[in-house]
């Protein structure tokens, strides 16, 4: 095989082989500029994508603070805006990442501001929560929980609330209560305390460590000043229109109370932190205070949101001044209703700067006279109630005793459980009517009896015993008479025409007059089962005992028919068969004597009156006197034979008429003795007994 070879190789000259290695250079040159210029598109594009994202995000932050009206964070925000979009605005050459993380660190960015760098003010020294700048500092530097500043952020360990051992015991009564009382009684009646159950499993499972007190107050009584004196920063807004307020505004003292404040549905733009806080020391740490629209606010939906948010919180604080302290509003609406809560009730008469001389003292005094009257516990000397107190938000007056008594009160950490056992008594007080009457209730053993007679009577009990009576001596006039007398008997009835002198009842009218007694006979025992019971209580009775005498009157007439005597002759006592001897013996005595006599006369017997008329003398006179001597001696298996099948339908007609209707009238009155003993544990005290 020939070899091939390129013979271009060695026929281009040398300056062809010089062009030619430049040549291949220049095109590694330009291969190199288009994959540097190719890199430089990429690098662009990649920084324009982040730079649109970081402006992307800035802008959510930027709306996120115009709803809350955060100025400060929305500066914040503008200014790293600026920074992320580039050099050309001043932006530190290490770049937007390294900017946020430089202004974390000296603590003029969101983590001095809120995560205890230099404390809680901003530069201006307005407040800010620090959450919108914190966010964008936190996406910045691509870490979360503010990692830039060198801080955890972590949320705080939540510890929820615990109620003690008589609180638990008496919301679990409650709950048994209620699931007693279902079939009894009507939703609406047991809304409330399921509403207090619910709200207070709520209430157990969020913090324990804060207090939520709400600030309420009708129009232009202040609250709003007196709640941005409390905070020490104008939050709540405040002014001459009306309303000033139309939403609740939640203002925390420290970090954890994020679910108690969404239990209440206050928004995130209405969440505000004062303007010193978060430090062990201060005295307000774990308060969460909230500032209520007015609610004689002219707008329903601002009255709603009072009424709504009261329920919650765990404490109130009611604002009044000296010209509405008496608004009867107020007191029948509000105070009065809530008098219970007094333990967890704040009265404060604000605007006493108002007030000359002894004025504020004298209205003082007329406050405390009123919430008297409302049934509201005054906490003095030492006793528990509500703390009535006189201020000046304005001035600033009394203010720092409002804050000393307040912080003393979050301390203790008690007003939750406080606020719940006080609904527990509202609702049980609400509850009283259908649990409690005064009197003794119950079905004593003398209704008992006589429902059993009254039934006793409807089946014939007495006549059936007097009946059985009848036949057992009928039967032994039968066995111990004469036979001539019972010859004689025997014909007459046989003899003897009916006539329509007599009235006989049809079965028809029998069936409906034993029907009319056992019903009357279930209406008495109903009747006194359910006296002295509240209404439902009692109309649960009157209905079982209705639904058990249906079907009642059949029931007793087959009772009847089993328990009536067995068919056929009544037994016979041991000494019948003697007495059917003496009066077999009386007969043959007359027989004997008379056949005597009747020889004599025809002749074929000796004459002798004597013996002949006496036999025949003892057997008339010895029949009837054997005959005499046997009903004597009938008398008593008869009656106790006509007693025993009486007593037989008697205890029948007793026991049907237990099982039909007294079981289910003492099921009832029992279930009612149960609920009791849950509203006696429900409210901690005894109830009357019944």
């Amino acid at each position: 095989m020939a070899a091939v070879t390129d013979h271009r190789d060695h026929t281009d000259p040398p300056e062809d082989d010089g062009r030619s290695r430049e040549r291949g250079r220049q095109d590694g040159r330009n291969q190199q500029d288009r994959l540097d210029r190719r890199e430089n598109r990429q690098d662009r594009q990649d920084r324009q994508d982040r730079e649109s994202g970081e402006h992307a995000r800035v802008e959510d932050e930027r709306a996120d603070a115009g709803q809350r009206g955060d100025t400060v964070a929305h500066a914040r925000v503008r200014d790293g805006a600026g920074r992320v979009g580039g050099q050309g605005r001043g932006e530190d050459a290490r770049g937007p990442v390294h900017g946020a993380t430089a202004r974390a660190e000296d603590g003029s960015g969101p983590a001095g501001a809120f995560g205890g760098g230099s404390g809680a003010a901003g530069p201006q020294g307005a407040w800010d929560d620090g959450l919108i700048a914190r966010r964008v500092a936190e996406e910045a530097d691509g870490r979360p929980g503010g990692a830039a500043a060198g801080a955890d952020h972590r949320p705080p360990a939540v510890v929820p609330l615990a109620y003690d051992g008589p609180l638990r015991s008496r919301l679990e009564a409650l709950r048994e209560l209620v699931g007693l009382s279902r079939a009894r009684l009507d939703g609406a009646t047991l809304a409330e305390a399921g509403r207090v159950l619910d709200e207070a499993a709520s209430r157990r499972r969020l913090s324990g460590q804060h207090t939520v007190v709400a600030i309420a107050g009708a129009t232009g009584s202040g609250k709003s000043q007196l709640f941005n004196a409390l905070a020490g920063v104008a939050i709540s807004e405040t002014g001459i229109r009306r309303p000033t307020t139309a939403a609740p505004i939640a203002c925390s003292w420290s970090d954890g109370a994020a679910g108690l404040i969404d239990r209440l549905g206050i928004p995130g733009r209405l969440r505000r932190r004062p303007l010193q806080s978060g430090g062990a020391e201060d005295p307000l740490r774990g308060l969460v205070l909230v500032d209520l629209p007015d609610h004689d606010s002219a707008a329903v939906q601002h009255r709603e949101q009072v009424d709504r948010v009261l329920a919650l919180v765990d404490a109130v604080i009611w604002v009044v001044d000296p010209e509405k302290y008496a608004d009867a509003v107020l007191h029948e609406r509000y105070l009065r209703p809530m008098a219970r809560h007094s333990e967890v009730t704040f009265v404060v008469l604000n605007q006493i700067d108002r007030l000359p001389g002894d004025a504020a003292h004298q209205v003082l005094d007329d406050l405390r006279r009123l919430l008297d009257e409302d049934g509201v516990a005054l906490g003095e000397y030492g006793e528990p109630g509500a703390t009535v107190l006189a201020v000046s938000a304005a001035t600033g007056e009394g203010v720092g005793e409002l804050r000393e008594t307040l912080g003393h009160f979050v301390a203790e950490r008690g007003a939750a459980a406080r606020r719940v056992a006080a609904d527990l008594d509202a609702a049980a007080a609400r509850l009283w009517p259908v649990y409690v009457t005064g009197r003794r209730t119950g079905l004593s053993e003398r209704a008992r009896e006589e429902f059993a007679a009254r039934l006793a009577d409807a089946v014939g009990a007495t006549a059936a015993g007097d009946t059985a009576e009848r036949a057992w001596l009928r039967n032994a006039n039968r066995a111990c008479g004469t036979p001539w007398l019972r010859l004689w008997r025997w014909y007459r009835d046989r003899g003897e025409p009916p006539t329509d002198r007599l009235v006989v009842r049809t079965p028809d009218d029998e069936e409906a007059t034993a029907r009319q007694r056992v019903e009357q006979a279930v209406r008495t025992v109903a009747e006194r089962a359910s006296a002295g019971l509240p209404d439902p209580w009692a109309q649960a009775v009157r209905e079982a005992a209705v639904r058990g005498s249906q079907g009642l009157p059949e029931a007793l007439d087959e009772m009847t028919l089993r328990a009536a005597a067995p068919p056929g002759r009544p037994p016979r006592p041991g000494w019948w068969p003697l007495a059917v001897l003496a009066q077999a013996s009386m007969t043959l005595l007359q027989v004997v004597g008379g056949l005597w006599l009747l020889g004599q006369v025809l002749g074929t017997a000796a004459p002798n009156l004597g013996v002949p008329v006496l036999l025949m003398a003892m057997g008339i006179v010895g029949g009837p006197v054997v005959e005499w001597a046997c009903r004597l001696a009938a008398r008593g298996p008869a009656r106790r034979y006509g007693q025993e099948a009486e007593r037989r339908l008697r205890e029948a007609a007793a026991g049907c008429g237990r099982a039909r209707v007294l079981d289910p009238v003492a099921a009832e009155l029992l279930r009612y003795r149960e609920v009791r003993e849950q509203y006696a544990r429900v409210t901690g005290v005894g109830v009357p007994a019944g």
